[in-house]
């Protein structure tokens, strides 16, 4: 997969491609993520990349000119173009279910706002799909674009150390994850579940499933909403 991202602070996501589950996606060739200054492509001479907002109003917008340019010299006539996505807080919000999809992609093209916004024309003019990660607002949009590719990254078959690591994670299925435990057996007073200690997997299994359920009803009880929810 081909990731290509378009920011003015290219260095905050290249910072990131060199650690954990990202870093490993790339080094085993399964995860290409190129960035794109789009200041590059303005052309005063104070290579400008927003203004104020027509109408009055504070902060500034990001201009459609040297976005637009990028994507041209990026995309070019490419036929059919690669999914578009807008990290924006108007967007539609970011779920597991969206991220197996992208994760199916070969080439995901990812526009980071800044400042008040982006023109709306670079919208019109491009079959952008906005992405939300949260309902609040971030400085620009390429933090919401680590979090989408490290989402994507930790999808690619080949990725993870074990195949079954991604497909037991919350949200994975209408209920969170179940709680971990590891080394020592007995910390601070605190001892891991008998039923861990067992070896009987059936139990163990069975063990999990209600712990997932017990925690989804306490914390996300809106994921069951509409489901069975067998004990």
């Amino acid at each position: 997969m081909r990731i290509d991202v378009l920011s003015i602070f290219p260095g905050l996501i290249e910072g990131f491609l060199g650690e954990g589950i990202v870093r490993i996606a790339r080094e085993k060739g399964l995860l290409d993520v190129v960035t794109h200054d789009f200041r590059n492509f303005a052309t005063d001479q104070h290579r400008s990349v927003d203004d104020k907002p027509f109408g009055g109003g504070p902060g500034m917008v990001l201009k459609p000119d040297p976005i637009c340019a990028c994507l041209d010299a990026l995309l070019g006539d490419a036929k059919p173009l690669p999914r578009m996505l807008l990290m924006s807080p108007a967007g539609k919000p970011l779920r597991q279910q969206r991220v197996r999809e992208f994760a199916k992609d070969e080439r995901i093209v990812v526009l980071c706002g800044r400042y008040e916004g982006i023109d709306e024309r670079v919208t019109l003019l491009w079959p952008f799909e906005e992405i939300s990660i949260g309902d609040y607002v971030l400085s620009g949009g390429e933090v919401p674009a680590m979090v989408l590719i490290e989402a994507v990254a930790r999808l690619l078959p080949g990725v993870l150390g074990h195949d079954l690591s991604a497909v037991q994670d919350s949200f994975e299925g209408p209920r969170l994850d179940h709680p971990h435990w590891t080394r020592p057996a007995d910390f601070r007073g605190m001892r891991v579940p008998d039923v861990l200690l067992g070896g009987d997997h059936a139990k163990i299994a069975a063990f999990r499933r209600a712990e997932a359920l017990a925690r989804t009803k306490a914390r996300r009880p809106d994921l069951l909403e509409g489901r069975d929810k067998p004990e």
